[in-house]
């Protein structure tokens, strides 16, 4: 027995003298550790290939004709002259085409319109996250006084006054109108609002003749630079968020930079969301030019040049940027059976 604790003492002792003596790798500092997807913000799609999407089903029709009516409608806006559609276009790609948004009394509101088409595909609204739902979302605007600038009161008693709209309400919500009627209302709208069916989908459904030549070559090139790392899943991206400047400091020559520059960080308040934003989707992105947060990219060959030079550190000839824009363009889907803008789009004078 006494010599079963002696060796006991000993080998304690042994590992004590190791630890001091040749100590373990320490942990990696929260600055090093890869939190680009934290556990809690990802998705099913996030490690997957890119997926088809499919069209929307098991929406109520009336709601969604009801949120239609209330996303075309300025009376959710304080001086009844801005709806939802006025900075989401259904015919521009579900953006407004301009640098930023326009509010009542020509209010600027200096960040890029994300586009409302297969905003049910990402995991959170806005470029900066800050809402979980489409329900939630739907507050941001209406309450920012550079868009619509009013307030739930204010929108719930014009919406009281209106008889269509209480009749209508009154059928499908049991509390009729209400905050939380209307955002549901409004985000089943958006919810139909789903692109299936572009080239790119009917190539992952097995069709090798959906793609050109071209496209075909891009997308094999948007691979193997590693794009597809961040730009995934059903949405081809909105699954995460990443830094803007990941390899090179995207912020550096700029002395103009705003609170909407920060991203994620005005949220949280973390130094390490700094200049963080939700990796845009590429579904459509042919239709929805500028491009980035702070539209510094007139053109889809601007912002792929850009993508690669601040984001991977390298940079791509011009046949190659015209390769990956091909593969871009495979992108643009259809909507209520009918393809979204153009029947073609050109590029340097070839069709795509």
């Amino acid at each position: 027995m006494k010599f079963i604790v002696s060796l006991i003492v000993v080998v304690v002792a042994a590992l004590v003298i190791a630890t001091f003596f040749f100590p373990s790798e320490p942990p990696l500092a929260p600055a090093e550790v890869d939190r680009s997807v934290p556990p809690a913000q990802t998705t099913q799609t996030y490690l997957g290939p890119i997926q088809p999407i499919e069209a929307a089903i098991g929406l109520d029709a009336n709601k969604v004709s009801l949120g239609a009516a209330l996303f075309d409608d300025p009376i959710l806006s304080e001086d009844n002259t801005i709806a939802c559609a006025s900075c989401h276009r259904l015919d521009a790609g579900g953006t407004n085409g301009l640098p930023m948004s326009v509010g009542i009394a020509g209010g600027i509101e200096h960040i890029n319109v994300p586009t409302v088409f297969n905003s049910s595909l990402n995991f959170a609204q806005f470029w900066d996250g800050r809402a979980k739902t489409l329900e939630e979302q739907v507050t941001g605007p209406i309450e920012n006084p550079l868009e619509m600038g009013s307030n739930w009161p204010g929108v719930i008693s014009r919406l009281k006054a209106n008889s269509d709209y209480v009749k209508q309400f009154g059928s499908l919500y049991e509390d009729g109108i209400t905050q939380q009627t209307v955002s549901h209302a409004i985000a089943e709208f958006e919810r139909s609002l789903v692109t299936p069916n572009s080239a790119f989908d009917q190539y992952l459904k097995g069709d090798e003749s959906a793609l050109t030549a071209d496209q075909l070559a891009g997308y094999q090139l948007f691979e193997q630079l590693g794009c597809i790392r961040c730009h995934q899943g059903q949405g081809i991206g909105g699954n995460m968020f990443q830094r803007m400047g990941a390899k090179k400091d995207y912020f550096a020559n700029r002395d103009d930079l705003t609170v909407n520059d920060m991203g994620r960080f005005n949220v949280t308040g973390d130094e390490f969301d700094r200049h963080r934003f939700k990796v845009p989707s590429l579904r459509n992105i042919a239709l929805t030019a500028p491009y980035f947060h702070d539209s510094s990219a007139p053109t889809l060959e601007d912002a792929v040049q850009t993508m690669v030079t601040y984001q991977l550190g390298r940079r791509l000839s011009d046949e190659e940027v015209h390769l990956v824009v091909a593969f871009l363009t495979s992108l643009t889907g259809e909507y209520n059976g009918a393809k979204l803008g153009a029947d073609t789009i050109e590029q340097n004078g070839k069709k795509l």
